[in-house]
C-alpha cells in the first residue's frame, strides 16, 4: 500500500465512522441513563431525509442541517414517552418506530423527488484545520472533510467529559444503574431518562445529516442501511466506555472503507464478504466474543415509582 492509498485508506474510514461515533456517543448516553433506544436508525433515516430535502428546498444546507434536527426531536421524544411514560416494551417500540421511519421516508422521497430519482442536493463544504491540512500527502486525504465531522469531535468529547466530569453525567449514570437512590435524592428519574433520549436524537438527526448532505449530497430510500444498528452493537462492544466504543464505531468504518480499498490495490475479495465484514464484526460483538459486557444494572427496566 502506497502512501496515498494508505492516507484515502485513513481519510475513507473517518468519513463513514463519523455518523457511527455520533449516533452510537448518543445511544451510549441513553443507555447509560436507563432506555436502549432501538429508534436511532429510524432517527438517523429521518435526519437524512429531512436535511436532504431541508437543503433542496431552501437551497441552504446550514438550514437542512436545522431541519433536519427539528425533524428529529418529535421522533426521541415519541421514542421517550413510549419507552419511559407508558413503560412500553423499548425494544419493540424502538423497532417499531424503525419501520415507520423507513415507511414514511420512502413514501416521502418518491413523492418529492420520484422513484427513480438521485437529485443532487447543496452540501456541507469541506474544511481542514489549520496546518494539518498542509501536512504532505496525509493532510488533504485525511483532514480536509465536511466540517460537521469536527463538530461531531467537539459533540463527542463535551459528552464523555459531562458524563465523567459533572453531577449531570453522575445523575444519568445513577438513572441507569440505582434508579430508586437518584428518586431519593430529590431528581426525577424520568426527566433524567428523558433528556437522555433526546439527546440520543440530536446526535441521531447530525449523523443522518452527515450522511446526506455531509458526505454523499442526495438522499437514497433507507440510505442508513443499518448504521443505526451498527452504533448499537458499539456500544456493546465498547462494554458502555466512551473510548471503546469510539474504538468500535472506527473498526467499523474501517471494515465498510475495505469495500473500496481493496479493490483499489488489485487484491480479489468476494464484494459481498467485504459488505458482510461490519456486520460480522457487529455479531461477534452483541454476541459476547470480544470480552466480557457488563451493561447498566437498571438497562431496559421501567422505573416505578
Amino acid at each position: 500500500m502506497t502512501e496515498e492509498m494508505a492516507a484515502v485508506f485513513v481519510g475513507s474510514t473517518l468519513r463513514l465512522a463519523a455518523p457511527l461515533l455520533l449516533s452510537a456517543t448518543g445511544e451510549l448516553v441513553s443507555e447509560r441513563a436507563g432506555v436502549l433506544n432501538m429508534s436511532v436508525e429510524g432517527m438517523m433515516l429521518t435526519g437524512a431525509f429531512a436535511g436532504a430535502v431541508g437543503s433542496w428546498a431552501t437551497g441552504s444546507p446550514g438550514l437542512g442541517l436545522l431541519i433536519g434536527l427539528a425533524a428529529v426531536m418529535p421522533v426521541a421524544l415519541l421514542q421517550a414517552w413510549l419507552s419511559i411514560t407508558l413503560r412500553a416494551n423499548q425494544i419493540v417500540t424502538g423497532i417499531g418506530i424503525n419501520i415507520l421511519a423507513l415507511g414514511a421516508t420512502t413514501l416521502a422521497y418518491r413523492e418529492i423527488f420520484g422513484g427513480r430519482s438521485r437529485e443532487t442536493i447543496p452540501g456541507l463544504e469541506k474544511w481542514a484545520p489549520p496546518f494539518l491540512g498542509d501536512i504532505p500527502v496525509f493532510g488533504e486525504a485525511v483532514f480536509r472533510q465536511a466540517w460537521l465531522l469536527y463538530v461531531a469531535v467537539v459533540v463527542i468529547l463535551a459528552a464523555a467529559w459531562v458524563m465523567r466530569y459533572t453531577a449531570l453525567g453522575l445523575a444519568i449514570h445513577s438513572a441507569g444503574v440505582a434508579p430508586r437512590a437518584l428518586d431519593k435524592a430529590g431528581l426525577s428519574v424520568n426527566a433524567v431518562r428523558y433528556g437522555a433520549v433526546l439527546f440520543c436524537g440530536f446526535t441521531s438527526a447530525l449523523a443522518g445529516c452527515f450522511l446526506s448532505i455531509g458526505d454523499i449530497h442526495t438522499f437514497t430510500e433507507g440510505m442508513t442501511s443499518g448504521a443505526g444498528y451498527l452504533a448499537i452493537a458499539a456500544v456493546i462492544f465498547g462494554n458502555w466506555k466512551f473510548g471503546r466504543t469510539a474504538g468500535a464505531c472506527l473498526l467499523f468504518g474501517a471494515a465498510t472503507a475495505l469495500q473500496f480499498q481493496l479493490p483499489a490495490m488489485g487484491i480479489e475479495v468476494p464484494g459481498a464478504l467485504l459488505i458482510m465484514l461490519p456486520y460480522l464484526l457487529a455479531l461477534l460483538a452483541v454476541g459476547g466474543l470480544v470480552g466480557r459486557q457488563t451493561s447498566p444494572a437498571a438497562l431496559t427496566q421501567a422505573y416505578v415509582r
